[in-house]
């Protein structure tokens, strides 16, 4: 039976890889430093138009984080042109839909249109870069969402702040100990004119990527492209782009959070390599090894059978500047965080020790390969890869070519990751335990 199994997995995978065809795109600089990347697709009569703006939560300035995320909200409130309120009407009325999203190197907007529309959803970005209303009235609606947003998603979530204070432990002197959707002193004391300086310093179109996808034209979206952007201003000044770097963890640094939990739980957290970087993608390998599937090691030996944990796995954060690396545990009732954290090491000694079997990284591969394939499933993860690539990496064309960095990782590159990054003896150590176990 399991041979059947793995024959059909077999099978549906190689018939992904055939289906998967090059990502032909055209690329080019408009005058104002704007990036634009097109690729056209004629399968469904659709287009994605999306804006990547090189902006996250590592350049807020201090004891003002969460802007980035703030911005990401704001920007939806209008514009000169816009009223307050029908920038999501306007997409609505046209039959598409929209998005945003922050992280801690990129913030991130975009539409999904019916193909006749592109030209409604390329001037909607180009007011959204030029014209915002970064107002009073704007900012305090969308400051109390934000600080709603934070209680729902953060404060009053199981484990919600975890990374939060995971990384603001792991991290010193780096931007990113920084929470992303930032704390609820910072969002109260910000000014309207601090919003308006960041709205300056970083929406600007030598600081963004224009990434469309799907049904289009190359040269009539070129002439739209023009109408809409080409007038826009080139921003001034330097935006920073290289930051102080984490000094290596020479010791365990160990602490406990009391939360309103019903299970405690066991967080480990380790410095990582940037992404793009070799060993990056053999610590990004490692974790799927460790957490991806029914039969990865985490979840066979923790959770199915030691039954110490309801949960266990361990997450790389794919990050511009070196990351880190977060395994987390979640305790089984009556299982003690000191018996979770023995067994979370000792499954990392193992990959420590002896190498991946054959059969694993054949499955490590071919996970690998379909997560490549899927991301390009749609033209919006289309447009979106091609803006990261670009962005981060200076190279739009990895949309085609990544899988091979990831097929020269061998089952050595993983065991020398694993000894390299998860040291013992230099990461954060938390024990996550319900609020009554307080002292």
């Amino acid at each position: 039976m399991k041979k059947t199994i793995l024959l059909f997995s077999l099978v549906a995978l190689l018939s992904n890889a055939a289906f998967a065809q090059k990502i032909q795109f055209v690329e080019y600089d408009l005058p104002n430093g704007l990036k634009v990347l097109l690729h056209e697709d004629h399968t469904t009569p659709i287009v994605a138009v999306s804006v990547m703006y090189h902006v996250g939560s590592k350049n807020e300035k201090p004891k003002r984080s969460g802007f980035a995320h703030f911005f990401e909200h704001l920007l939806f409130e209008g514009s000169e042109n816009i009223k307050r309120g029908e920038f999501d009407d306007y997409i609505n009325n046209a039959g598409g839909m929209n998005n945003a999203n922050t992280q801690y190197d990129r913030t991130y907007y975009y539409e999904v249109l019916p193909s006749n529309q592109l030209g409604l959803g390329l001037w909607l970005e180009s007011e959204r870069m030029l014209h915002a209303k970064v107002e009073q009235v704007g900012v305090e609606t969308q400051r109390q969402v934000v600080k709603e947003e934070r209680r729902m998603r953060i404060d009053n979530q199981p484990y919600g702040k975890l990374l939060e204070e995971t990384l603001k432990r792991l991290y010193n002197v780096h931007p990113y100990k920084s929470s992303v959707i930032g704390s609820m002193e910072d969002l109260d004391a910000a000014q309207e004119i601090d919003y308006k300086t960041f709205y300056k310093d970083f929406y600007r179109p030598d600081n963004a990527i224009l990434s469309i996808a799907g049904d289009l034209d190359i040269e009539q979206t070129k002439k739209l492209i023009d109408l809409y952007f080409k007038d826009i201003p080139r921003g001034k000044g330097e935006i920073q782009r290289k930051f102080s770097q984490e000094p290596a963890i020479t010791q365990v640094r160990r602490d406990t959070i009391y939360d309103n939990v019903q299970l405690p739980a066991v967080v480990f957290a380790y410095h990582i390599p940037a992404q793009g970087t070799k060993d990056f993608y053999a610590v990004e390998m490692l974790g799927m090894v460790m957490s991806q599937g029914e039969s990865s090691r985490m979840q066979k030996i923790i959770v199915d059978e030691q039954q110490k944990a309801v949960f266990a796995g361990s997450f790389p954060l794919k990050l511009e500047d070196p990351g880190a690396n977060i395994c987390f545990g979640v305790a089984n009732l009556g299982v003690d965080v000191a018996d979770l954290e023995k067994s979370m090491d000792a499954v990392i000694a193992e990959v420590q020790t002896n190498l991946i079997t054959e059969l694993e990284f054949q499955k490590l591969q071919n996970q690998v390969e379909n997560n490549f394939i899927s991301s390009n499933n749609n033209m919006a993860g289309i447009a979106e890869n091609l803006a990261q690539y670009e962005m981060y990496y200076g190279d739009a064309n990895l949309i085609n070519t990544e899988l091979e960095r990831y097929r020269k990782v061998t089952r050595e590159d993983i065991r020398a990751a694993a000894n390299k990054y998860f040291n013992k003896n230099a990461r954060v150590v938390l024990h996550w335990l319900p609020q009554p176990a307080k002292p």
